[in-house]
């Protein structure tokens, strides 16, 4: 059986408060929660941060990681963005490259976001947490070609990725994506859009996420969390069922 974990990004419950994501996650047989810093973990709140984290683990969960909006750009901070995940105690933070897509993106664009990088990776270093890309429409971490060079151009053990399935990308080309980048992908979000932003049931794409999960299992470098993100309807309901969809294909 593989060893990546099954989880849960609290953005997926945007309007719910923590103590009832936790007990759904729980519920629902997920092992970790990535902890949003839009709604329910503010950046700089290590009060708000600490109370999450204690109700976390107080239901047999981890805190895989905290979701922020970090988007390195110059005068952004992420000292506070640090305090509530050291409060969380995530030993990752997920962000966001650039403002501006690969294609549009200038030598200007390219230059100030990976000079930022460095610099945050060097911060989030020294306090033991590690930074990884969404890799995600608008940011240079748009395709695995670019996610691949900004990596490279970053150059820190402490940056890696995530992936999740391009939008309207046919099953071929979001795996090839995949394996493109599997060295560097600490996670995977896991959601079912078809054919671009209709939420679907996780197995709506069943040949997708079967191939996925066998790929990701035998990569040198299995990601280490594979977290719902969306749902249908956002609906509370429906996870029991999506999270056993995800756990099944984790035990193949």
């Amino acid at each position: 059986m593989t060893t990546i974990r099954p989880g849960l990004c609290s953005v997926t419950f945007r309007e719910l408060p923590p103590e009832r994501i936790v007990g759904l996650a729980a519920d629902a047989g997920l092992e970790v929660i990535e902890w949003g810093g839009d709604v329910h973990v503010p950046p700089g709140d290590a009060v708000r941060a600490a109370h999450v984290a204690r109700a976390t683990v107080d239901a047999g969960l981890a805190v895989c990681s905290y979701g922020s909006y970090f988007r390195a750009g110059a005068g952004e901070e992420l000292t506070p963005i640090l305090d509530s995940a050291e409060a969380l105690g995530a030993d990752r933070i997920r962000i966001w490259a650039g403002p501006v897509g690969s294609a549009e993106a200038t030598q200007a664009d390219w230059a100030g976001t990976v000079a930022r990088l460095q610099s945050a990776t060097s911060e989030a270093s020294a306090r033991g947490i590690g930074l990884a890309l969404e890799f995600h429409s608008g940011t240079l971490a748009d395709t695995a070609p670019t996610t691949l060079r900004l990596l490279a151009d970053v150059a820190s053990p402490a940056l890696t990725t995530y992936w999740q399935p391009t939008v309207a990308a046919p099953d071929d080309v979001a795996l090839a994506e995949y394996r493109a980048i599997a060295a560097h992908t600490s996670a995977a979000h896991v959601f079912s859009w078809w054919p671009t932003k209709e939420r679907l049931p996780l197995r709506a794409r069943d040949e997708l996420w079967s191939r996925f999960f066998a790929a990701a299992s035998a990569a040198e470098r299995p990601p280490r969390d594979a977290l719902l993100e969306f749902i249908p309807d956002a609906d509370p309901d429906l996870l029991a069922s999506e999270a056993a969809a995800l756990r099944g294909y984790l035990s193949r």
